[in-house]
């Protein structure tokens, strides 16, 4: 073998190598975590901020490293063309064709995307340094190619495409990383409940006027202080004749301080009301929850479209949607869903209807109006509920259990097979 062959030879396992690096390249800056990679460039590694550089100009990178494999194989191609001719004549070209594709194959693209695959930052991060060399030197290629992409958008018009992730998309990397044993399933409520917590307004976690609990203008101050003590509450709001004329809140603290050095003091509860934030049912709650910070308050109004009290939110209420349920000593712990047996549970109305369908593993959304199991009962019966009254909706049998002033207070719910098409 002369030394040309020699040559030839080795110049062909060069070619093969940079092949399989710009394909490992490739997949490793296609697939690699964005957010992981820049994490380790805040924690100060260089090489992780250089792939995050070049991964802003992801177009760039692309076209060098589809050039530059190209070229390769190409190079690749023409010497073992000569080299297959020159040892084996008229079958030359055949085996050259053969052999080239079967290593190009496995060595040039299966095996170093595969790796690359497993390891993609890894990869990214060792193959930068080169790859940001290779950028430089087609820069006059580049350039061409990316005015030809701009032009195909506009021929194809795919300037326009949405590729911003969606909520849904993001639900399902939720369960991705779950599934993958990032996160575990409390992680995925809390940052699922984070992601609803966004879309949800005040009207939807309000206490509804007719379970408010107020003290009227003009009550002694003995009245107020068997008020808290009867309802554990740590905040009371005043109204004036009715509920739809609410002037202001008492806070249990402030009332009892009051109410210790009250010798000193005006003989007047006006002393202790602070003024009351009033704010629409359309408010999201991360809005209102800014508020209230900066307020200094706990506890809002929520005004109905004439003025009057649609219900109360407080910072609790805030907080219950993000972590759950929230019981302090004071607090009479209700079970909303319990288990009577044979398929058979006791609901308490004033519960969420969106947790009533997830209690019951219903996955169509509610299609009442109502926020509350009370209200949909009443918007599924088309009339103010009744003791006794049923109905069926998909495979739930509801019995109206107890009212209360034209409202439900419990129902009974019976779960069975499914029998067609919900109501």
């Amino acid at each position: 073998m002369g030394s040309d062959s020699v040559f030839s030879i080795l110049s062909l396992v060069a070619l093969v190598i940079a092949s399989a690096f710009l394909a490992a390249a490739e997949t490793a800056f296609s697939a690699l975590n964005r957010i992981r990679v820049k994490n380790m460039a805040e924690e100060g590694s260089k090489r992780a901020a250089l792939v995050i550089s070049l991964h802003d100009d992801f177009d760039r990178v692309l076209s060098t490293l589809l050039v530059a494999n190209n070229v390769v194989t190409l190079a690749a191609a023409a010497i073992s063309a000569v080299l297959f001719l020159y040892h084996f004549d008229e079958l030359g070209p055949t085996l050259s064709t053969l052999v080239l594709t079967i290593v190009l194959v496995i060595f040039a693209d299966i095996t170093p995307k595969s790796l690359a695959k497993e390891s993609p930052e890894k990869v990214a991060m060792f193959a930068a340094p080169l790859l940001r060399l290779l950028i430089f030197l087609f820069t006059p290629l580049n350039f061409f190619f990316i005015r030809w992409r701009v032009l195909v958008r506009k021929v194809f018009n795919t300037s326009g495409d949405d590729q911003t992730m969606t909520e849904q998309e993001l639900f399902s990397v939720v369960e991705e990383a779950e599934h993958d044993g990032v996160i575990d399933e409390e992680d995925k409520q809390l940052i699922h409940k984070a992601i609803d917590f966004y879309d949800r307004k005040a009207s939807d976690i309000l206490t509804p006027r007719m379970n408010v609990v107020g003290i009227p203008k003009g009550t002694t101050i003995d009245e107020i202080a068997s008020s808290f003590i009867k309802t554990g509450y740590s905040r009371l709001p005043v109204y004036d004749e009715s509920l739809d004329h609410i002037i202001g809140v008492i806070h249990m603290r402030d009332f009892f301080d009051y109410y210790a050095n009250m010798d000193t003091l005006p003989k007047s509860a006006e002393y202790v009301i602070s003024p009351a934030i009033f704010v629409a049912p359309s408010l999201r709650i991360s809005q209102l929850f800014k508020l209230l910070q900066k307020e200094k308050s706990h506890f809002a109004v929520v005004t109905d479209e004439y003025g009057g009290t649609d219900g109360i939110v407080t910072m609790e209420d805030i907080l219950e949607e993000l972590v759950g349920e929230i019981w302090d000593e004071s607090d009479e712990v209700v079970e909303e869903f319990v288990v009577l047996g044979d398929n058979k549970y006791k609901v308490i109305c004033s519960a969420s209807i969106e947790d009533l369908f997830t209690y019951f593993n219903l996955s169509q959304k509610p299609e009442a109006e109502s926020s509350t199991v009370s209200g949909w009962i009443m918007d599924m019966l088309g009339k103010i509920p009744a003791e006794g009254d049923t109905f069926v909706y998909n495979n739930l049998a509801v019995t109206v259990h107890k009212t209360e002033h034209r409202r439900v207070l419990e129902c009974f719910v019976t779960v069975e097979e499914p029998q067609g098409e919900e109501v």
